[in-house]
Formats: C-alpha cells, structure tokens, sequence
C-alpha cells in the first residue's frame, strides 16, 4: 500500500485569487510527493477558480489516448466543494485535445496557492466525447484509501461517477461555464 496525500487543512476564510495575478497551483500526490507550476487566474468566485498555465511536464507526454507536448495550454476548473478538477487542453495551435479530469479533494486557495489533493482517479474526455476513459482505478485501489477512509473513498467514486455521467450526457460544457 501507498501512503495517500494528507488531509487538507480546515478550510480558511474564503481567499479570491484575483483575475490577471499569477498562482502556484499545487498538486499534492500520494508519498509525499507534489507536483507545482505556476498559472494565471481567469477567474474565481469563491466557489470555482478557473487558471490557465501551459504544459508543465515533460516535453512530450504520450498516454496513448493523447500526447500532452510543448506548447499545450491547459484551462484548468477548480471547485471549493466538489472533489474534482477538470482540465482542457488544447495544443499550441488553440485546436482542443480533449479534457483531463483529476479526482480530488476539495480546492483550497490561499495567497499566491490553488491547492488540491489526488486521489488517484482520473477521467479523459476526448473532444467530441466518444471517448471516455475512466483511468487509474488500480492505482486508487492500491492507496489504501478505501480501507482508511472509506467515506472520501466513496466520495471520489461518485465524483468520478459524477464526471463521466456529465461527459457522456452533453452535460460537461454546462459545467465549465
């Protein structure tokens, strides 16, 4: 088993993150691990923040269903209160490549910082949404935290639940607004 990320801390007053202003998206992965870059805030209303940053990994990524390169810029979603963050991704020339759905727990923003919590689920949407792929289920298993939380366990099931039933019903764009 592997050691899943830390619980979040109690959530503070509401922080906005301003429009225009740059923010370190945090990722915080299982082992400790964590996963930073830097984007800048479309918008925010306390509730759903939305940032765009361009691909930070390597300078190709190759998952099989789609490469993430150089040159792709994210719009990432993020929610105070759905355990959940959706990214669209479009490539260096503005085409869509689909989007990249993470199972977290809830965002947390504070000065300079969008924080979340994987949970080792994800989602890929394929632009026209014939595809649908729910990922890492044998990696969130392997957590252990179905067995030491069951409750956000079951919570990020409904939310990975909740994502595919959106992107299956035309339901996903509603979502993003």
């Amino acid at each position: 088993m592997t050691d899943t990320p830390p619980e979040p801390p109690p959530a503070p007053a509401a922080v906005l993150l301003e429009p225009g202003t740059e923010v370190t998206v945090v990722l915080v992965k299982s082992r400790g691990r964590q996963v930073t870059y830097p984007a800048v805030v479309e918008r925010d209303d306390g509730v759903h923040a939305v940032v765009r940053a361009p691909w930070a990994g390597p300078p190709v990524r190759d998952f099989g269903f789609v490469r993430f390169e150089s040159g792709d810029v994210f719009t990432e979603h993020y929610w105070r209160d759905r355990w959940f963050s959706v990214k669209e991704v479009r490539g260096a020339g503005g085409a869509l490549k689909g989007w990249y759905c993470d199972i977290t727990r809830p965002a947390v923003a504070g000065e300079g910082t969008l924080t979340t919590w994987d949970l080792e689920l994800d989602l890929w949407v394929s632009p026209d949404r014939s595809t649908v792929l729910r990922l890492d289920e044998d990696e969130f298993d392997e957590s252990g935290l179905p067995e030491r939380e069951p409750e956000a366990a079951g919570r990020a099931r409904r939310a990975l639940d909740e994502l595919e039933h959106l992107a299956r019903s035309g339901d996903f764009a509603a979502l993003l607004a």
